[in-house]
């Protein structure tokens, strides 16, 4: 079977600083991936290389069988590919409802989800919505019950908790109907209980066909939600395989251990999660 997303040999390198070396895995589609290592192991460059925001020096990356090199992260968003960032990305002075109207309007303005209806933007601002206008709406308003800030659609975006912000995002990405959702580290910010929901909603946008490839540091979620793992230290694999094989993986141990005090925690989470 075809892999969903394929990173073939891929390098990137800043002049003589090398921040991933042949890195090379798939992910087949319906899977939950999470890509994982110790800050500064190459992770959101790698996200970078896959969305389009970075060119690898060597290697290219293939979604869907397509080739994404020379691609702009818009034409890369339109053949199904989106992402979230590691710091949120939300209009602070727009109501939660606006920011993910916004993106409706984007993605139509881009040609991008297939069916989707499109309004024009003078009829929204004149208030002459029309059928299309009302199926945005009616698709933001769904968006927002899904990922459970259906509650707070007309309070101001920046007024609300970083981990909510963090959840417009997630909400911004799903506007584009992606096939495969990448998020950079989508907990950060969450206490244990938002964290439980969030594991929730990537089930449930699993269950809806959209493979999930994420970067988190959150090690005991990780080992819950993940099919398989892949872990990255100094830009170069060194493990990959289900959390079963993580947790207990001689290198990744050592990868962590290595670190200082913030990866010796993060190496213990591991453990934890292993007997939990």
């Amino acid at each position: 079977m075809s892999p969903i997303l394929s990173i073939d040999h891929v390098g990137v390198r800043f002049g003589g600083l090398v921040a991933i070396a042949d890195l090379h895995f798939d992910v087949q589609a319906g899977e939950i991936v999470s890509l994982i290592g110790p800050n500064g192991a190459g992770k959101t460059t790698a996200f970078n290389v896959m969305t389009g925001f970075l060119k690898p020096s060597q290697g290219e990356v293939r979604f869907r069988g397509t080739s994404l090199k020379g691609l702009q992260p818009h034409d890369i968003t339109r053949l199904g590919l989106a992402r979230t960032f590691q710091r949120t990305s939300v209009f602070p002075d727009d109501t939660v409802f606006d920011n993910v109207m916004i993106g409706l309007h984007r993605q139509g303005a881009s040609g991008g989800a297939p069916g989707m209806a499109r309004a024009s933007l003078l009829d929204t601002l004149l208030g002459r919505a029309g059928a299309s206008e009302q199926a945005l709406r009616a698709r933001a308003a769904a968006l927002l019950d899904w990922t459970g800030l259906g509650g707070r659609a007309r309070e101001k975006a920046g007024s609300l908790a970083y981990g909510e912000q963090r959840l417009v995002g997630v909400a911004l990405a799903l506007a584009t109907d992606p096939a495969m959702l990448l998020l950079d580290e989508p907990v950060s910010g969450m206490n244990a209980s938002e964290t439980r929901v969030f594991v929730r909603l990537l089930r449930q946008i699993r269950e809806r066909g959209i493979t999930i490839l994420l970067v988190e540091h959150d090690m005991p979620m990780v080992m819950e939600v993940s099919d398989r793992i892949v872990v990255l230290n100094y830009g170069r694999l060194i493990a990959e395989g289900p959390p079963e094989a993580i947790r207990s993986d001689p290198a990744v141990i050592e990868a962590y251990l290595g670190q200082g005090s913030a990866a010796r925690r993060a190496a213990a989470e591991v453990r934890e999660a292993a007997c939990a």
